[in-house]
């Protein structure tokens, strides 16, 4: 069932878990999605990015998502992640997106305020749920663009105010996480989790959450965290696996790959749902 960021995020608050949020810029990724997410009868969010669009338009898979998430037998939400164009957000809610994140974390303080409420009130049309963005990653979204001064953590009383100015729903803090495949072990700074929850009171969000420690997980949502953007090591399981097939034996038909990727994406799907909703 179709459903918005603020039920999911609600649901999320009540159980004191996360969802996940995958990524699906094909089939094969949302199938293996919604299956895992069925098979385990817990909440879900499928997000579109908009670095995806050259790979798949939104005027493309968006109404497939979207007609997906209606059908599903769990709650779904269909999320609009990173955009930073006010009029391809526009776009996606007229799609029926039910979650919307404006990126303007790398834009001024004032200009990153000023166009968030413009994507908050424009949100608000379409009975939409809004993400944004404060503070910057080690790397950009789809593991590009290393941040050359390192990662700009954010400042929890900055988030106060940033919150309290936009009136978003939920927050996206860096603290240490990264897109991307993680070349070292992640270091983060979960004390800043929590203080920013703590003087935002709102549901905060993971991004770069492939590749953390479960441990590193169970603490970041006991702290607050309520979303976990997840699609880097889903999308290696996939890869991995046309690889091993390829290897093995000849292949004739590309759908036989297809699968053999939806298959493994799933079960590394199901593993991270696991984790963030507490389900053993």
């Amino acid at each position: 069932m179709l459903v918005t960021l603020n039920e999911i995020l609600a649901i999320a608050r009540e159980k004191n878990c996360a969802i996940g949020a995958f990524n699906t810029p094909n089939l094969e990724c949302l199938t293996a999605v919604l299956n895992a997410a069925e098979r385990l009868e817990t909440p879900v969010i499928i997000s579109h990015a908009e670095l995806h669009e050259p790979v798949a338009p939104l005027s493309v898979i968006g109404p497939v998502m979207v007609q997906a998430a209606i059908k599903a037998k769990v709650p779904v939400c269909v999320h609009l992640d990173h955009c930073e164009t006010l009029s391809y957000m526009e776009e996606a809610l007229k799609l029926g997106f039910t979650g919307v994140m404006y990126d303007g974390s790398v834009l001024p303080y004032e200009e990153n305020v000023a166009n968030t409420r413009i994507a908050v009130a424009m949100a608000r049309q379409y009975g939409a749920s809004v993400e944004a963005e404060i503070g910057q990653m080690a790397a950009r979204e789809g593991g590009e663009g290393e941040n050359a001064a390192g990662p700009v953590y954010t400042d929890p009383d900055l988030a106060k105010t940033f919150c309290a100015e936009t009136e978003i729903d939920a927050l996206a803090p860096s603290f240490g996480t990264a897109h991307g495949i993680y070349k070292s072990k992640p270091v983060l700074d979960l004390e800043r989790v929590k203080a920013i929850a703590e003087k935002t009171g709102l549901p905060l969000v993971m991004h770069g959450g492939s590749g953390v420690s479960d441990e590193d997980y169970r603490i970041a949502i006991k702290n607050g965290i309520r979303k976990v953007n997840y699609y880097s090591y889903m999308s290696k399981a996939g890869v991995n696996a046309v690889k091993e097939m390829l290897d093995d034996h000849e292949v004739t038909f590309f759908h036989d790959l297809a699968l053999a990727a939806q298959t493994a994406m799933e079960k590394d799907v199901e593993k991270a749902m696991r984790v963030f909703s507490g389900i053993m």
